[in-house]
């Protein structure tokens, strides 16, 4: 009963890290294209800039609407429109004649990935037991950087299947249309995922809330969640404003900080200029976008280091690890560009060790503590709130990657994602409290006392 109770909430937890994989997938994509675009639509800079950032613009929007969405319909049925946004986008771009509209695609598959990207760790949050929330949630992290190297590897085998000139014509189209497959898989298997207990005893569904309780708990267990929840749900507002109240209001700023400071503290700049950072430190572009792959394949080693122990050693102990080794390895990567000391092997190296250090805390942890630290019956809008910042600042750290390089150079860009880190790293230690352990309506009540 246990072994079939686990593979049920395995079964669904993983259908619910899709929306992380098509994240993961739909972000990365542009990394093998954008140059063979930039040669076909003779972009400037900031076009290039735009061509990156136009769907971190969607994901605004997407992560913005998503919670009103998921609070009204339900989660499953929020999740189910991304889907369908993800497909659009990717036939689409696929299909698009002109600069414009392929623009325009983009921004539809960004919608569905800001949307997704706050909805999936929220579904997977509301069903997940206490004592396994953790590491079910990084499975949606999991999602993302799985999404990614497997992006890599079909840019890097759609680059080998011409010259440049098939790929400037051709080859960037099959990168980005091959998300359709990922999004139509993701479509089908949420059909087979149950509502959230949370949001259907919320509506007043109790009969089938504790149904599904059930299903992934001890009977006993599940009366005693379902009542903590019913408690929870009686003393919250379910008013916006609530969590500007003492208590929540530490929470707010705890998940716009986390969800702002993931981003700009420079891992995009490393997902989505990959190729080109390594390509203008004398890497030729084969050997740039296979190691690009070998970068997402740390990513997603060290994401199980992130699964294996965010239960066990806790989020702050994670964080503050992880935040640390991320501004060693930024202090050295912008040396290195400092002194041109970029013969050998030692950039890549580095690189590697921040992908590592971020895949181990600040990938995962941030979506683990946004999904868990609010009330009930807001806990969608105030997700989306966070969600919503984060996408901000990647559309701040898309946009003006390029530019940054251009004008500041390589070495002070990192140096500035060091700073980023270093503030991150003391407002943990400072600000963020542990959460390792407790039900959602016990960190709930942690805020009230």
């Amino acid at each position: 009963m246990e072994a079939h109770k686990n593979y049920y909430l395995f079964k669904i937890t993983a259908i619910g890290a899709l929306g992380g994989l098509l994240f993961g997938y739909d972000t990365a994509v542009i990394s093998g294209a954008i140059g063979f675009m930039e040669s076909k639509f003779s972009l400037t800079p900031a076009l290039k800039g735009w061509a990156v950032s136009s769907a971190i613009v969607g994901c605004v929007i997407g992560a913005l609407t998503a919670g009103y969405v998921a609070d009204r319909m339900g989660r499953k049925k929020a999740l189910i429109i991304t889907a369908l946004l993800f497909a659009l986008s990717a036939i689409g771009c696929l299909l698009a004649p002109n600069f414009t509209l392929l623009v325009v695609a983009r921004i539809i598959g960004g919608v569905g990935v800001g949307a997704a990207s706050m909805l999936s760790p929220l579904y997977i949050s509301e069903i997940s037991p206490a004592e396994k929330r953790g590491s079910l949630v990084s499975l949606y992290q999991l999602g993302i950087v799985l999404g990614i190297i497997i992006v890599y590897f079909c840019n890097y085998l759609v680059a080998r299947s011409g010259g440049e000139a098939w790929n400037i014509e051709y080859g960037w189209r099959y990168m980005l249309g091959s998300e359709a497959v990922p999004a139509l898989l993701f479509l089908v298997a949420l059909f087979f995922v149950p509502e959230s207990p949370r949001w259907l005893s919320k509506n007043g569904d109790n009969v089938k809330a504790l149904m599904i309780l059930e299903r992934l708990n001890t009977r006993e267990k599940a009366l005693k969640i379902h009542q903590e929840i019913q408690m929870a749900l009686k003393q919250e507002k379910g008013k916006l404003s609530e969590l500007f109240e003492k208590g929540f209001r530490t929470a707010i700023i705890i998940g716009v900080v986390l969800a702002l400071f993931s981003q700009i503290t420079g891992i995009n700049a490393i997902m989505y200029y990959a190729p080109e950072i390594l390509k203008s430190a004398g890497f030729g572009v084969d050997s740039a976008l296979m190691q690009t792959v070998l970068i997402g394949v740390i990513n997603s080693i060290f994401t199980f280091v992130a699964i294996k122990y965010i239960d066990k050693a806790g989020r702050k102990k994670l964080l503050l690890w992880g935040i640390m080794g991320m501004i060693i390895c930024l202090l050295v990567i912008g040396s290195l560009y400092h002194f041109n000391a970029l013969q050998g092997p030692w950039l890549l190296i580095f690189i590697l060790g921040f992908v590592a250090c971020f895949a181990s805390s600040l990938g995962p942890i941030p979506w683990v503590i946004i999904s868990e630290i609010f009330p009930t019956k807001v806990r969608g809008v105030a997700m989306s709130i966070c969600v919503m910042v984060l996408w901000v600042g990647v559309m701040l750290i898309s946009q003006f990657t390029p530019v940054l390089l251009s004008d500041l150079g390589p070495s002070y860009t990192f140096w500035l994602f060091m700073a980023n880190a270093i503030f991150l790293w003391i407002f943990t230690l400072k600000m963020i409290p542990e959460t390792n352990g407790q039900t959602l309506e016990e960190i709930e009540m942690g805020w009230k006392k």
